[in-house]
């Protein structure tokens, strides 16, 4: 038998897993890393230690299941998206830290490009709002800060990739400089209509076309792994930005299916099928993956802090000793004791995109506890959740029946009954967390026969638990009144520049 290697690169962490051929896991390898925050709302990544931590656990995957690189029969890799890196063509070395998905720096030329009337063409060809969450702002800072970037960049001396470029880049030792649809899709530089980097829009955002990487499909040989990295070459067939990873992943492959998953940020993708949708509630169209010729579209709402807000009050309030100690803290009181925490930490995403925005905690008493905060830490996360669908409906016209979940804090079961009881519907957490991998391993797998048509992939919407409201709705929509007043407050905190 052979198997699956997923590389999952997030923000926290880099991950890799072995599936075998009913997409069950065989083993797996994670490793933390590091955040850089130089200044506050700016947060940075050192891209070889992001390589170098991917390379570490993808060797430990295939060692821990008893297998060697003759048993992989391709690798898929699946990747934070947005963050961006600029890399020397002949050494390899980023020029500066990787400027991550969350970082703020950018909110100036945001506002610049919005003043000239911009933000109309950059969303009728790209499908996003302007807004620093995306790699094109992120990618001009770097060259008009960096020295010599420029120069160097309109020479064709320096590349530019997200992390799935960056990470083939690394695999295939130089010989691949490529990006798959999804996250070529999320630069602000990408037109969605033709598949291509857009001419005017690089002009005015002024990056030089030769640092760009080439647009492949999503399911695709793209090439073969470096003979040094492991003891023989393996094809890198599979490549998807995380949250597209995770939807087809999900079996979300058909329009009107829809998928959250619950990591560092919140992501709700609705699947669109080959149209795409234009957002009249200030969400996101997207490229869902490119299979062969077929071309596939997603609305998508975007939370910066889900999961980052429970490492906050682990690693910033020291409240807790791991994420875990959240749900028995929260679940110690019976309420929030009346406060209501907005986790803005780099400002608000879908559908509110204020980059000034901070974080806030509102109605705050002398019996204000730690188990408080957590609780209302949790709500936050749901809160953020139900402006999300609530946009999502008035798009599409569909009302949701359900909501289908994954990611790593969806294991946290107060947080999903307290998402079951905000919304009004059922939350269904999947048989499978590890959603995102598995999207990564299907992409890969197709692309070089492993799995025949899309109709044989093994299914994966097995229901682990379904969660159903309990709370009166009257509660339910008192603390929505609450979110909406701690918003306010929360929203335009830090003055522009």
């Amino acid at each position: 038998m052979r198997y699956i290697l997923a590389l999952d690169q997030g923000t926290t962490s880099s991950r890799a897993i072995v599936f075998d051929h009913a997409a069950e896991i065989r083993s797996m390898a994670t490793k933390e890393l590091r955040q850089i925050y130089p200044r506050p709302g700016w947060v940075e990544q050192d891209g070889l230690e992001i390589w170098s931590s991917q390379l570490d656990v993808a060797i430990a995957a295939i060692s821990q299941a008893g297998l060697t690189a003759s048993d992989i029969a391709a690798i898929g890799v699946t990747n934070q998206r947005e963050t961006t890196l600029v890399w020397d063509r002949q050494s390899g070395r980023p020029v500066h830290n990787a400027i991550v998905w969350q970082d703020r720096r950018t909110a100036d030329v945001c506002e610049r490009l919005k003043s000239e009337g911009l933000e109309e063409l950059f969303r009728e060809k790209t499908g996003l709002v302007i807004d620093p969450y995306f790699s094109g702002t992120k990618l001009a800072w770097l060259l008009d800060n960096v020295p010599d970037a420029r120069r160097r960049a309109e020479k064709g001396e320096l590349l530019f990739g997200t992390v799935d470029s960056w990470l083939l880049w690394n695999l295939t030792g130089g010989r691949c400089h490529l990006s798959d649809v999804s996250n070529a899709s999320r630069t602000l530089m990408f037109n969605i209509h033709n598949s291509t980097w857009d001419a005017e829009l690089l002009e005015i955002l002024g990056i030089p076309a030769a640092m760009l990487p080439g647009i492949s499909a999503s399911s695709a040989r793209y090439g073969e792994t470096a003979p040094a990295l492991f003891s023989r070459p393996i094809p890198v067939a599979g490549m998807a930005g995380d949250q597209q990873s995770a939807l087809f992943g999900q079996g979300c492959t058909s329009p009107g299916m829809v998928k959250n998953t619950y990591g560092t940020g919140c992501f709700m993708l609705m699947h669109t099928g080959e149209t795409p949708v234009v957002s009249r509630n200030r969400l996101l169209t997207t490229v869902a993956c490119q299979i062969g010729d077929r071309l596939e579209y997603a609305l998508e709402g975007s939370v910066f802090a889900a999961g980052a807000a429970i490492q906050w009050l682990r690693d910033g309030l020291g409240i807790i000793g791991s994420s875990a100690d959240v749900e028995p803290l929260a679940a110690s009181v019976p309420d929030n004791g009346g406060i209501c925490l907005v986790p803005a930490f780099a400002g608000l995403g879908a559908p509110h995109w204020d980059p000034y925005a901070r974080g806030t905690i509102t109605g705050i008493s002398r019996g204000t506890t730690a188990a408080h905060i957590a609780r209302a830490t949790l709500e936050s996360i749901a809160l953020q959740t139900v402006d999300l669908v609530r946009a999502m409906e008035n798009d599409s016209g569909i009302t949701l029946p359900e909501l289908r979940v994954d990611g790593g804090a969806s294991v946290n079961n107060l947080l999903m009954q307290i998402q079951a009881d905000l919304l009004g519907v059922p939350v269904i957490r999947s048989s499978i967390s590890e959603t995102t991998a598995l999207g990564a391993a299907f992409l890969a797998g197709l692309a070089v026969g492993y799995w025949g048509k899309g109709d044989e992939i093994p299914t994966t919407r097995q229901q682990n638990r379904m969660f159903v409201p309990i709370m009166e709705r009257g509660h339910a929509e008192a603390l929505q009144r609450e979110w909406e007043k701690a918003l306010q407050r929360a929203k335009g905190w830090v003055e522009p520049t």
